[in-house]
């Protein structure tokens, strides 16, 4: 019983790999005029085969594949391989108005081999401070009943021309994981968090209650500086404790996404540059970035959603 299984198993596996040398064949000589004998020889198949293959009968299923293979992989290719099968598959149903099970696109998109970049892994740097250090108020609850209740905010770095530095910091609201804003500078200073903090505060309308606002134990926010921002704003400040950065994990999340899904995919020749990328990108992920956590919603639409 274990060999039928087994052969079974092999039978399958066998027809799914000639399904896509067949269908890679199909799309090189439709879209790149290559000869069908020369891609045959190339991928060490008949051409008989071959042939009673694309003369069979095709199936309503089979059709409706033809034409999902092309809408995924012109998504693809606008998000520049970005998308994993989850993603790819709500930008589907939007756009399709269809209801299409992400197993099924995950089986598709592996038959013609497309896969989300995968993500670098990132070295942690923790330097701990002894001034105007605060407790980890927000306890790793990622999580907000309204816009403007709890804040997270880092930096990082990020490289162009010949390795040199810029530094971008943000602010992440946990209600709908929106950057509510961000600064670009070539300096690591006090200066670049203190005006993505204004910034913030100066486009955000804040409830009666306390707002809080975590980070890092980084010395921006170990700052007087800061502590004056926090304490004429009425703010809660909340850290991270000492070489726990999952306490700030939302945050670490989000530089995880935009490199993975812009930064890695592109070699910046200048400042203005890689300032405009991550502008563009920060808005593609506000704006247009659809979340599984929000039923299918980019954090914009959550947000509007929400408040209407």
């Amino acid at each position: 019983m274990k060999k039928v299984g087994g052969n079974r198993k092999k039978a399958v596996l066998s027809r799914v790999r000639n399904e896509v040398v067949y269908c890679a064949i199909r799309e090189l000589n439709e879209e790149k005029n290559c000869p069908i004998h020369l891609l045959c020889s190339l991928c060490k198949t008949n051409r008989s085969s071959y042939y009673k293959w694309l003369n069979r009968k095709e199936t309503d299923q089979e059709r409706e594949n033809r034409g999902l293979f092309k809408e995924i992989k012109a998504i693809y290719q606008k998000v520049e391989g970005i998308y994993g099968y989850r993603r790819m598959t709500m930008n589907l149903n939007r756009k399709m108005n269809k209801h299409y099970n992400a197993k099924r696109i995950h089986r598709l998109m592996k038959l013609v081999g497309l896969q989300a970049k995968i993500r670098r892994k990132k070295k942690w740097d923790h330097r701990p401070s002894d001034n105007n250090v605060a407790d980890n108020i927000l306890n790793r609850e990622f999580t907000a009943a309204h816009p403007n209740e709890k804040w997270v905010t880092d930096i990082t770095e990020l490289k162009y021309g010949e390795g040199q530095k810029a530094y971008l910091s943000a602010v992440l609201d946990l209600y709908d994981n929106s950057i509510v804003s961000y600064e670009i500078g070539h300096r690591n200073d006090n200066e670049l968090v203190f005006k993505t903090i204004k910034r913030a505060l100066a486009t955000a309308t804040l409830e009666d209650e306390k707002l809080l606002i975590h980070s890092d134990r980084g010395f921006q926010y170990t700052s007087n500086g800061f502590k004056k921002i926090v304490k004429k704003k009425h703010l809660t400040h909340s850290m991270s404790r000492v070489g726990k950065c999952i306490d700030n994990g939302c945050m670490e999340s989000f530089w995880g996404t935009l490199k993975v899904e812009r930064y890695y995919l592109h070699h910046y020749q200048s400042f203005k540059e890689l300032q405009k990328d991550i502008k563009n990108y920060i808005q593609f992920y506000n704006q247009d970035r659809l979340q599984a956590k929000f039923n299918g919603l980019s954090p914009i639409e959550y947000r509007t959603k929400a408040i209407a």
